[in-house]
């Protein structure tokens, strides 16, 4: 059940979420939220000027885009398809990186740190108010990150 939230230059500009508030407002009104788990896709429709070398999670718009999207709806990440990197190219618009053509992506480490723990506090606490288990989707969604949490982290939220 993929779900796709269409992002055009227009939108990005004016900061409107009207577009993607229109697809979650549709999912949170389920009955089983979990049928929507990792299955959420950004069709991003932001052309850039010929010989711009960018990515575009490096375009300072669209990242404040993504900024306000994750101001209002912080437990996002539960709803992104990890498999197909959309969880990788939300973290690039929240989290400081450089691109290395040998390595990737190189996100900012303590950034990165900070950013994980503060999506693990946030989706604990939602998961749990949505009565979905949560430490073993917490766990994977660190592993995707390149991060490993011991179970005594999990013992202490």
């Amino acid at each position: 059940m993929t779900i796709t939230i269409a992002l055009n230059t227009n939108a990005v500009n004016s900061l409107d979420l009207s577009t993607a508030q229109a697809v979650i407002s549709q999912v949170l009104q389920e009955e089983v939220i979990t049928s929507y788990e990792q299955q959420l896709h950004f069709d991003i429709d932001y052309p850039l000027e010929p010989g711009d070398p960018r990515e575009l999670s490096e375009i300072p718009e669209l990242r404040l885009w993504f900024v306000r999207l994750d101001a209002k709806y912080p437990w996002l990440p539960f709803l992104l398809d990890w498999k197909a990197g959309e969880l990788g190219r939300y973290t690039a618009m929240l989290v400081p990186h450089q691109f290395s053509s040998k390595e990737g992506i190189q996100y900012n480490p303590e950034a990165l740190e900070i950013f994980l723990m503060h999506k693990i506090f946030i989706l604990s606490d939602w998961l749990k108010q949505q009565n979905i288990p949560w430490q073993s989707r917490l766990k994977s969604m660190a592993q995707m990150l390149g991060y490993e949490l011991e179970d005594a982290f999990f013992e202490m939220i």
